[in-house]
């Protein structure tokens, strides 16, 4: 790859909530940018794909191996599940020098197997972890760089307004520092979601706020942070669940018992379960007490 050649066309593997909104943004740019999800592949939502990406500006392929063809830049964008998945089929697609970004969250031994495979083909591979979620700021939201050429990447991506930083010329590193911090943030996600789940059935929930906005008063316990915090297990549980299946895998990797990872699995993808059992879907504006009572009414 060169850096002193402007970034100008982009694959996107995965077109769900990152992916959409950072095809949407380079095409904003001027970059060309072709996309391949998986669900193009199911003719219920063909249609909702192909409607967004038309909205987007982003041409859809119905291969991933159409989707990376002569582009310069390849952005992986899919659930932790599938991550090795795409990049050992994306290996041998790719030409030599083309750059696979690998976006998703998942354990640095993950990272490494895709790194080789991608490698073994000729590609080139950048760990990436995205440290925030990516709606609110775009392409302003945080992103490590790991491996050898991510100094190059992050000047193709800084012109454009990304938020890159090069963190390490080694694959994982950037991979372990999201998964560290999933361990405490996905974690108070579903530590929330216990509490006051449970608060809510003994009628205590008003009095555990009020303790702890006193114990914590900068965290928005008196106002939103309750909302926030449920909602993105009730809309993202299930893939945060899988995400933190990685995150146990990071933890285990080095010797570590992975005991809160594995309760958070249990929690985050708990209660999107229990909302498919109750024919629940996710719905804005979120309130968490009227998702509690719905779901425990019968306790």
């Amino acid at each position: 790859m060169s850096s002193s050649t402007p970034l100008h066309s982009v694959a996107l593997i995965g077109f769900g909530e990152a992916g959409g909104i950072i095809g949407q943004d380079l095409v904003a740019l001027g970059v060309a940018v072709r996309a391949y999800d998986r669900l193009l592949d199911d003719p219920a939502r063909r249609g909702a794909l192909q409607a967004k990406a038309e909205a987007a500006g982003v041409t859809l392929c119905d291969s991933a191996t159409a989707a990376v063809d002569g582009v310069q830049l390849v952005i992986s964008a899919v659930t932790a599940g599938s991550a090795l998945a795409v990049a050992e089929g994306i290996a041998h697609p790719l030409q030599p020098g083309q750059v696979f970004m690998d976006i998703n969250s998942v354990a640095p031994a993950t990272k490494q197997a895709a790194s080789a495979a991608i490698e073994a083909g000729g590609g080139v591979y950048v760990d990436a972890a995205v440290m925030a979620p990516v709606p609110p700021q775009r392409l302003q939201t945080p992103i490590l760089l790991g491996g050898q050429q991510a100094e190059a990447l992050a000047q193709w991506l800084a012109p454009l307004g990304f938020n890159v930083q090069v963190v390490a010329d080694r694959i994982g590193v950037a991979s372990a520092i999201k998964m560290c911090r999933s361990v405490m943030i996905k974690g108070l996600e579903a530590l929330t979601t216990e509490c006051l789940a449970t608060a809510r059935q003994y009628g205590a929930e008003e009095r555990v706020l009020a303790s702890l906005h006193k114990s914590f008063p900068g965290m928005g316990w008196d106002a939103r942070q309750p909302h926030y915090l449920i909602s993105r297990v009730a809309e993202h549980g299930r893939r945060r669940a899988e995400e933190m299946e990685e995150v146990a895998k990071t933890v285990a990797d080095v010797g570590v018992a992975p005991h809160m990872s594995q309760a958070i699995v249990h929690t985050q993808r708990g209660l999107v379960e229990r909302m498919a059992e109750f024919g629940l879907p996710y719905s804005d504006p979120f309130d968490w007490p009227t998702l509690v009572d719905t779901l425990y009414a019968d306790q």
